[in-house]
């Protein structure tokens, strides 16, 4: 494995101490801010070949999934064509021991302070002009998410709810043949023609970030087919972490999700 990861130790309750198995800051650190539509990066080699390699061969059985009931995800008989993991580090045990230790290693690097610093950083000017306060003050709560799109999976043009700060997706194809999958990003979300929407391309080990703005950040997600097969990957999502309601909401939820109690969107 390649000298990038150092070893990890693991707390009483198996979570990885360490934030430094995976280089995620640096990838986040020598992205580009581009500026259209909106403030987003696009991220390349999120992660070494090698360990890329093992990530695919070692991702969870489908039973470890639940489904998503978002609206445009559902098919007409009820069914969720979006099918979520949540990566939190106390729900790994179930995973058998070789893939309980790799994404433990990822769960360990999404979830990190450094991770979360780096995308403050990089989004400085709209997270300020956002929430009126330095970036570095803005409490931010992340949330990790593995997910099988399956075909028939959507979702049409919106910009992410105001609880959102961040929203950050990792790819995790096998190879190019689902280039055409990308998020699209949009200029507008009226379907008056004035849109000029730019696709980001579904291709390995690569990703795009941007910070949430209402009016601003709209974005969309083509219709995947049968013969488009399921589209992987990660979702990172920093939720504001403003008030006491909101941070118990978030840890009891969590706590839900441990049991298997999961929330419906």
């Amino acid at each position: 494995m390649s000298q990038q990861f150092v070893e990890g130790t693991a707390n009483a309750s198996g979570a990885f101490e360490t934030t430094r198995e995976l280089d995620l800051v640096r990838v986040v650190d020598k992205a580009a801010l581009r500026n259209a539509p909106f403030d987003h990066i696009c991220m390349e080699n999120v992660f070494p070949a090698e360990f890329y390699r093992e990530l695919l061969e070692k991702l969870p059985a489908v039973e470890q999934y639940h489904p998503l009931h978002q609206r445009d995800a559902l098919r007409p008989d009820g069914s969720s064509t979006r099918m979520r993991m949540y990566l939190y580090p106390e729900n790994l045990w179930r995973l058998p021991r070789p893939q309980r230790s790799l994404w433990s290693k990822v769960a360990a690097a999404l979830s990190s302070p450094e991770l979360e610093n780096a995308f403050k950083r990089k989004f400085r000017t709209a997270l300020e002009d956002r929430f009126q306060q330095e970036a570095e003050g803005i409490p931010l709560y992340p949330v990790p998410i593995l997910v099988r799109d399956l075909p028939g999976y959507r979702i049409g043009i919106h910009s992410d709810v105001p609880s959102k700060a961040i929203t950050v997706q990792f790819y995790l194809p096998s190879d190019t043949s689902q280039a055409h999958l990308g998020t699209i990003f949009h200029t507008t979300k009226q379907k008056d023609g004035s849109d000029r929407p730019t696709a980001m391309q579904f291709l390995p080990s690569s990703g795009y970030a941007f910070p949430v703005r209402q009016k601003e950040s709209w974005h969309s997600a083509p219709t995947t087919t049968e013969a488009d097969g399921e589209r992987r990957s990660i979702m990172l999502t920093y939720y504001v972490d403003g008030n006491l309601k909101k941070r118990c909401r978030r840890r009891l939820q969590r706590a839900g999700i441990f049991f298997g109690i999961y929330p419906r969107i």
